[in-house]
């Protein structure tokens, strides 16, 4: 019998993801408050449709917006990990990065009641040493890698590149990766930025982009009888109104298309008893 499954996922990083980016003038951060509004917007659309999501928080978030992160929580929805402060692990040593992990879970169990059992990097990617890291402190899985996109797949450990030099594969973990994609992340398509160095033009049609997710739907659910999409957005992004009104007509015809939506956690799980153990 086929399954189709969508995971809608929300980066709530609010203010962090500007501080950590340099951007601490009021308008930047005025951006990353939008988000608690969007925040409130997305619950209701979400408690409406008795869907659960899976909310990445940033350690930051909780301790700046409590009353939000315990309306997650009291939504039904999952808390996972994404970072302390939205700092690129690549800028971290080994031991900073493993504090920031330690730090931002002590956070979400203080709020949630358990430890996270899945992480999302900011700027999705990681260092030589996170997936160690996720290991050791006990994560379910990882959400930051693009290597798929209806099937999720098992973390790697010593993969090896070299210019001119065939691709050295790794051996599989237990670590299971739930893929992202740039273009099911609506932070590139609808974005304003402006830096010193660069403008991030975004401002996309809202229905436009939507109807791109949505036949992303379409096409796993005409190829593959059991698959798992992930939809990536950030609550000072989708939350504006006309992008709420595309997001929640998006959510209703894929809900008339028969899409099951779950946590990642829950969805994992699903795959990994489809999966069976990791290939050494």
């Amino acid at each position: 019998m086929s399954r189709h499954i969508v995971c809608l996922t929300f980066d709530f990083d609010t203010m962090s993801a500007f501080i950590a980016r340099g951007l601490t003038t009021p308008m930047p951060l005025s951006r990353g408050e939008f988000g608690a509004i969007g925040a409130r917007r997305l619950l209701g659309a979400l408690a409406d449709r008795r869907i659960s999501a899976t909310w990445f928080v940033p350690g930051f978030t909780i301790a700046t917006y409590p009353a939000e992160c315990e309306a997650i929580v009291a939504g039904g929805h999952e808390i996972g990990h994404h970072s302390w402060a939205h700092i690129p692990p690549a800028a971290q040593s080994r031991d900073e990065e493993e504090a920031d992990l330690v730090r931002a879970n002590s956070a979400i169990e203080r709020l949630s009641g358990r430890k996270a059992r899945g992480y999302r990097s900011p700027t999705w990617d990681l260092t030589p040493h996170t997936i160690d890291l996720l290991l050791t402190h006990g994560f379910l899985y990882d959400s930051s890698l693009m290597g798929g996109d209806f099937w999720p797949y098992r973390v790697r450990q010593g993969d090896r590149c070299a210019l001119g030099e065939p691709y050295h594969f790794g051996a599989e973990t237990e670590l299971i990766e739930m893929p992202v994609d740039w273009s099911l992340d609506d932070l590139p398509h609808f974005e304003y930025l402006r830096t010193p160095r660069a403008i991030h033009p975004g401002l996309q049609p809202a229905r436009a982009v939507m109807d791109s997710w949505l036949d992303e739907f379409l096409y796993m659910k005409k190829t593959v009888d059991w698959g798992a999409l992930s939809y990536t957005m950030h609550p000072y992004v989708i939350g504006r109104g006309y992008r709420m009104l595309a997001f929640e007509q998006l959510i209703d015809r894929l809900m008339r298309e028969g899409a099951v939506f779950m946590t990642m956690e829950a969805a994992a799980r699903e795959w990994a008893e489809r999966a069976g153990k990791p290939q050494g």
